[in-house]
């Protein structure tokens, strides 16, 4: 009797011990386990003024960080660890396991969430054009014409919208990042660049004398915090943590200390979507 005790108790104590090591801070498997155990890596952009930039001396700034360390707050975490969200990565980055979070300008769509789930929208910008500021002929996504050499990032759907619904003539031209498309609009190598008009605003404010966005938005981009599927109690923090920051004011506090100064209208928060 006394060994079936003895039995059964170590088979208790071998049952809890299993439950605190699956639940343990140390758990990689979840968002949640990643901030307890203070290694939450989070994606972000490295070259999106006003969003999410890397600086000259290792400093993140930019709406998107300032959403990132909202969240990661909210998880229990300060030590968070920024790698960065290049368009082509993105979904790798959470299906490898090389991030846990990605908060990026990350527009929601239902091929993306075939693989990962998102929390948002947390902001709602829409498609524009930028062009040189002495450019007169292009004054919407109807006049790219053939011979105009419009410039996208990789993985993302700015171009091939504008080509598949206005211009179906048009040069499409894509790198790996924004930055590379100023570089090649600046330069004369391509004619305009597209994608989200916030993120252009940000590179319009940083070169007024040279650079404009035309100021048509003909679409709609909702931006969610991309995570690992399957992860239903850490979708739920963050969707929680994004709309405590909505609520309490940070949202917009971060959005007119970010992106206010190049002249961009803030909206109101959109709602989250379950």
């Amino acid at each position: 009797m006394a060994l079936a005790s003895l039995r059964a108790a170590a088979a208790a104590v071998c049952s809890t011990a299993l439950v605190l090591a699956s639940c343990s801070p140390g758990d990689d498997t979840t968002v949640l386990g990643k901030a307890r155990a203070d290694r939450l890596v989070i994606a972000v952009s490295y070259d999106q003024p006003g969003l999410g930039v890397r600086r000259l001396d290792g400093v993140f700034k930019g709406f998107d960080v300032d959403v990132a360390r909202y969240v990661a707050r909210e998880l229990g975490t300060e030590n968070v660890t920024f790698v960065e969200a290049t368009p082509s990565q993105r979904e790798k980055l959470l299906t490898e396991g090389r991030a846990d979070l990605v908060v990026s300008t990350y527009s929601i769509t239902d091929k993306r969430k075939e693989v990962i789930d998102f929390v948002g929208p947390y902001f709602v910008a829409g498609q524009d054009l930028m062009v040189r500021l002495t450019d007169t002929h292009i004054t919407g996504p109807e006049s790219l014409t053939a011979g105009v050499k419009l410039c996208s990032v990789e993985n993302t759907t700015s171009a091939q919208h504008v080509k598949d619904r206005f211009a179906q003539s048009v040069e499409l031209v894509n790198y790996p990042n924004f930055s590379d498309c100023v570089t090649a609009l600046l330069a004369e190598q391509v004619d305009a660049m597209t994608t989200d008009d916030v993120i252009l605003a940000g590179y319009a404010a940083q070169n007024p004398e040279l650079l404009r966005v035309v100021g048509k938005p003909f679409s709609e981009e909702r931006y969610g915090i991309g995570l690992r599927r399957g992860d239903a109690a850490g979708k739920a923090k963050v969707t929680a943590a994004v709309q405590k920051m909505m609520d309490s004011g940070e949202w917009r506090r971060s959005l007119e200390e970010n992106v206010g100064q190049s002249g961009y209208a803030i909206p109101d928060a959109p709602k989250i979507v379950p």
